[in-house]
């Protein structure tokens, strides 16, 4: 995994006003817990761009009174009207204790069921995981040019080494849906063949003979 830093500062209180008043002035709040300890502080909010607004996992060096600790992202709260982030906190990481990370998920070449007229769909953009960080990538790849239409890869098709993925093994990943274009490109088995052209009108009746004059009077002498 990719590694990013962010520098904080301490608080000294962590009461509401306290924390109101970082927010005014473009700060957020966060809490580093694990080992045994909790560091409250607060940190820019245009810092958070590399962490939280973007698709990407990565894990964060935070450096706070000249310590630094690396850490990976565990929960961020947002503003219910404005949505702008209103508290993190991170989880301190150690090299041999497993954590739990959301990844995100990627997907490599262009699947039968695509080519079929078939639409491919991202069912989970990430996943959760757990595992040591030395284990974890930066993504979940997943290859899928084998998935023919209504195939799927599902969590539990997914196997990578050190690592658990936290979902159910049903659950779906990455499916190929069948499209109205697909449909109509496949008939159904069994479909009975289009019927003939209706055969070509008959030709019309004959005209009638026209009736026969009537023979001319004979001149009286």
């Amino acid at each position: 995994m990719k590694t990013v830093s962010l520098s904080g500062s301490p608080r000294a209180n962590v009461g509401k006003k306290d924390a109101a008043a970082l927010r005014a002035n473009g700060q957020v709040p966060c809490v580093l817990y694990g080992g045994g300890e909790q560091i409250h502080f607060s940190a820019d909010i245009r810092h958070f761009k590399n962490i939280i607004y973007t698709p990407d996992t990565n894990l964060v060096d935070i450096t706070v009174d000249g310590k630094t600790y690396r850490s990976v992202l565990q929960e961020a709260q947002f503003h219910r009207i404005t949505d702008n982030l209103i508290h993190a906190d991170f989880l301190r990481v150690v090299e041999d204790k497993p954590v739990t990370v959301k990844l995100p998920v990627k997907t490599t070449g262009q699947a039968e069921g695509v080519k079929a007229g078939g639409k491919l769909t991202v069912k989970l953009r990430k996943v959760k995981v757990r595992g040591l960080v030395s284990k974890l990538p930066e993504s979940i790849d997943l290859n899928v040019e084998k998935l023919a239409i209504g195939k799927s890869i599902s969590a539990g098709d997914i196997n990578i080494d050190g690592i658990t993925l936290l979902h159910p093994k049903n659950i779906s990943v990455v499916s190929v849906n069948t499209t109205r274009a697909a449909v109509e490109e496949t008939p159904a088995a069994g479909a009975a063949p289009a019927a003939a052209a209706p055969a070509a009108a008959a030709p019309a009746a004959a005209a009638k003979p026209a009736a026969a004059a009537k023979p001319a009077t004979a001149a009286k002498k």
